[in-house]
């Protein structure tokens, strides 16, 4: 395994220097749920909820996130993407598997330019999550978010990366 590239030789956090590296196409897919009620649930894919489409509020808030990565995260540079979006899917409670009802959430980021876009798409990710929580909190506060995670990730000199 590589070292930290966000430390310098005295080990003081800095900016990663990527005017030397190639401008390229780069892609990151993340993912994560948001756990419910099943009565949450069905206020969210009704559209009944009481502060509106909480899908497409949250859709909205997930790419503005990625948009504004670079001013959340300390060390991330400001990226111009060319591509931002925000995908949901309902599940509703599994009680062989004892999963509960659930929203999941895709978010793909991409751009063209010198360093990726995971951070990106993990921060979509997580603003549309907790947009969701926002929007349903006030009948649901026992909702948890979890398992957000980077899916996928192409371009650059590092190639690919396919989780498991």
């Amino acid at each position: 395994m590589s070292s930290l590239t966000h430390f310098d030789a005295r080990g003081q956090a800095h900016m990663v220097d990527v005017a030397d590296k190639p401008s390229t196409h780069r892609v990151a897919i993340a993912t994560g749920r948001i756990e419910m009620q099943a009565a949450t649930l069905t206020l969210v894919e009704s559209g009944s909820a009481k502060k509106g489409d909480v899908l497409g509020v949250a859709r909205i808030a997930g790419i503005q996130a990625a948009k504004r990565t670079g001013e959340l995260v300390p060390l991330c540079h400001p990226l111009a993407l060319t591509r931002v979006a925000v995908e949901f899917a309902t599940q509703p409670a599994d009680p062989d598997s004892g999963q509960p009802p659930q929203v999941l959430c895709i978010a793909t980021v991409e751009t063209v330019g010198p360093t990726g876009v995971e951070m990106e798409a993990l921060c979509a990710v997580q603003v549309a999550l907790l947009t969701v929580y926002d929007m349903c909190k006030a009948v649901d506060r026992g909702m948890t978010i979890t398992g957000v995670r980077l899916l996928e990730k192409h371009g650059g000199k590092s190639g690919s990366f396919v989780a498991d």
